[in-house]
């Protein structure tokens, strides 16, 4: 497939998502979810269900790239970690089209949140289940400031590469930083 095929970081617009981005949303998710190789999600979950997990959980806030004819290509949710006085630090997960991948949409994306974020009033990210074996995200995350603080060993079953060990990774969101996918 021709490099034309895909939508360039400059044409690429984030932004936050709206009831009628469900359909490109689940597009990009369900063969994620399906494949069973980076998240802790039953790979036969429902549409329903699925979007329930996305796009209605209070406080949480859902964000989409799109390339430039309005195809959803990526998508974000960002939600504090925990409740209470945990509510500080924020928690994100991340989505790719793979048809789109390779093109600095999940970088793109990932400035954006980190940046809004930041703007929400969270002093930190964490990252709670990051797939040892994706080793494209934990690239784009070490890249992006975060830093591996503990391995979960053998918490993950993945389809192809057995058990896998899961990470927890962190990052501060200082007000004065800029945010290298940005």
């Amino acid at each position: 497939m021709s490099g034309a095929a895909h939508p360039q970081p400059d044409t690429l617009q984030v932004r936050r998502a709206v009831d009628g981005d469900w359909p490109g949303i689940w597009a990009v998710m369900e063969p994620i979810v399906r494949a069973g190789q980076t998240y802790c999600w039953d790979r036969d979950m429902d549409e329903g269900t699925a979007r329930d997990e996305w796009m209605e959980p209070a406080p949480a806030a859902v964000y989409v790239a799109v390339d430039g004819d309005g195809t959803v290509v990526g998508t974000a949710l960002l939600h504090p970690n925990r409740s209470g006085p945990g509510d500080h630090v924020a928690n994100a997960s991340f989505m790719t089209h793979a048809a789109h991948g390779g093109r600095g949409i999940a970088r793109r994306l990932a400035g954006h949140v980190l940046a809004e974020a930041r703007a929400q009033g969270y002093t930190a990210m964490q990252f709670n289940a990051v797939v040892e074996a994706n080793r494209r995200a934990v690239a784009l995350w070490q890249s992006l400031g975060f830093r591996i603080l503990a391995t979960v060993p053998e918490a993950f079953r993945h389809p192809t590469e057995g058990l896998t060990g899961l990470h927890i990774m962190y990052r501060a969101l200082e007000p004065e930083a800029a945010d290298p996918g940005e």
